[in-house]
């Protein structure tokens, strides 16, 4: 699914992604903890070509990204990753079922069809009463689902996720991290998570410690 081969990102003289390699088979859900300033957002925003390595690859369903030319890797990008960060950027005029549709109408769908998609993926979520509710009208909780709804609208390979429950209580927390191991059992989906909650980590199929920009351990999990 994925495959990555010793990243290097640096920002002036400092080095934030020291020679990183890792691989991700799909359908896994891999956790990476540490603590800040290791690297962690950094080599996901690699990983999810957000941002370009000084060296090193990564491949996603047998594509080389960085090898693209920059429309092609941006069209790579927006078909088969999704994102999920720790605010959920919703806009806030839009009901959740326009907010989930947003990705469709950019790709050029139809407003009806886009609409009808994203209410599946809401009921998928959980959150088929919720549809037309505004940002505002919605829990930490539901917000975030929302925005995991958004990311999984395209069906992507993978689906990148940064502190996606850093700022959810435990209880709202652990639902989200139990809802991404019953889209994985259901979808197939497979996750890159970045998490400060260790207890939560456990709950991936592996678990990455960064330090410095290293890989410095890996652990699998019994899940």
């Amino acid at each position: 699914m994925l495959s990555a081969s010793r990243l290097i990102k640096k920002y002036s003289t400092l080095t934030v992604v020291n020679d990183v390699s890792l691989n991700v088979t799909k359908g896994e859900i891999v956790s990476i903890i540490g603590p800040s300033g290791a690297g962690k957002s950094t080599l996901l925003h690699l990983l999810g070509a957000l941002d370009k390595p000084d060296s090193g690859s990564v491949r996603i369903d047998d594509t080389d990204i960085f090898q693209l030319p920059a429309k092609k890797q941006a069209r790579f990008r927006n078909k088969h990753i999704g994102f999920v960060f720790q605010f959920h950027h919703l806009l806030p005029e839009f009901s959740a079922v326009e907010n989930v549709a947003i990705p469709l109408w950019i790709n050029g769908k139809g407003k009806k069809e886009a609409l009808h998609e994203a209410s599946e993926m809401l009921k998928i979520v959980g959150l088929e009463q919720r549809t037309e509710n505004k940002p505002s009208e919605l829990s930490g909780g539901e917000q975030q689902r929302v925005a995991i709804a958004r990311a999984l609208i395209n069906k992507p390979s993978i689906i990148m996720a940064d502190e996606p429950t850093g700022n959810l209580d435990s209880a709202n927390a652990s639902a989200i991290h139990q809802l991404f191991l019953e889209l994985r059992r259901n979808l197939g989906q497979t996750f890159i998570m970045i998490t400060h909650n260790e207890a939560l980590a456990q709950m991936t199929d592996r678990t990455f410690t960064m330090k410095d920009g290293k890989i410095v351990d890996e652990i699998r999990n019994n899940v």
